[in-house]
């Protein structure tokens, strides 16, 4: 068994929200890279993404939601077509381009073959190298440049549709994955688990109180060492007691020091560190079986480096 599939799509590339937008094209050239120059990609198994289908999207979306997003790009290319702008608003950080409908599809559609490929036992993990992101996107919004809820619909698909009776999600994004909260808080078969610095956007998201959310929030400036306290003393324990089946990682590196996305204070050993952790649990309880699936990470220089550390331990090499 090859320890690690690679999925992405080209039409992830295309989705692109104007010039000098930070959620851009190269972030997904920044990986690439990395994998390039450092051999890492000999190790992995690249597949191309599908698109998802709307009825699997409705797993974690209202049918109102995906509706009024496709509706938005078709009316975007009749507007080009008459000479309009080529972008068309979501919120003020967020916009769609003529591709982004088949980029969000494709992203969706990869952390779903990934979901299908690891419990088949073709991989023991996966990593979906996508965009756009997805952790921001609630049941029925678009929102912080996300569109559809990669990792929580690959969530509630092995649920729903391989039967999988426990499953976590994992969040180290800088910011609170607060569409995902939305869509799973209150499912006592999924637990999420996560930090992220407070307060940060999303600045008026109210936080859940649900039982199966395990919320970190913490101040500008935590570096790595305080962070891996809080997830030895909050997340593991939580994670141990609830034995996970799968896990599934919402993977934002814009925690990393070097990122002007966020003030938290992370390097790439502390991402290496989290990855083993997560990964130890996998093992013990799930088969080892992971999908992580790219969010946020806006320096494209620590981005690539910290991106080879998290795959480097999914594929142990």
């Amino acid at each position: 068994m090859t320890m690690t599939g690679y999925y992405t799509h080209p039409d992830c590339r295309k989705h692109e929200m104007g010039p000098g937008h930070p959620e851009c094209p190269e972030r997904l050239d920044a990986i690439e890279d990395r994998l390039l120059i450092t051999g890492l990609g000999l190790a992995l198994e690249r597949r191309e993404a599908p698109a998802a289908s709307l009825t699997d999207i409705e797993l974690a979306h209202s049918r109102t939601h995906v509706a009024a997003l496709r509706g938005l790009s078709d009316v975007l290319k009749e507007d080009i077509l008459a000479g309009g702008p080529p972008y068309a608003q979501v919120d003020p950080d967020t916009s769609i381009n003529v591709y982004t409908w088949d980029a969000a599809l494709h992203a969706a559609g990869a952390a779903l073959a990934a979901t299908d490929a690891v419990i088949a036992g073709d991989f023991e993990n996966a990593f979906c190298a996508i965009r756009p992101p997805g952790h921001h996107a609630c049941r029925d919004q678009a929102m912080g440049f996300c569109f559809f809820n990669n990792v929580a619909l690959a969530a509630k698909y092995a649920l729903e549709r391989h039967g999988l009776k426990r499953v976590a999600i994992v969040d180290f994004d800088v910011h609170h994955g607060n569409g995902t909260e939305d869509i799973v808080a209150g499912d006592k078969r999924i637990l999420m688990v996560s930090f992220y610095q407070y307060p940060f956007y999303p600045l008026d998201h109210v936080h859940s109180s649900a039982a199966n959310l395990v919320n970190l929030p913490v101040p500008a400036y935590t570096k790595g060492m305080e962070i891996r306290e809080l997830i030895e003393s909050a997340w593991m324990p939580r994670l141990e007691a609830f034995r996970p089946e799968m896990i599934f990682i919402s993977a934002g590196f814009d925690s990393h020091r070097e990122d002007d996305m966020g003030q938290l204070g992370l390097v790439e050993q502390d991402y290496i560190w989290i990855t083993h952790r997560i990964k130890d649990v996998a093992r013990r309880h799930g088969k080892g079986r992971i999908v992580s699936c790219l969010e946020g990470g806006y320096s494209l220089s620590a981005l690539g480096r910290s991106v080879e550390g998290h795959i480097r331990v999914l594929a142990d090499v």
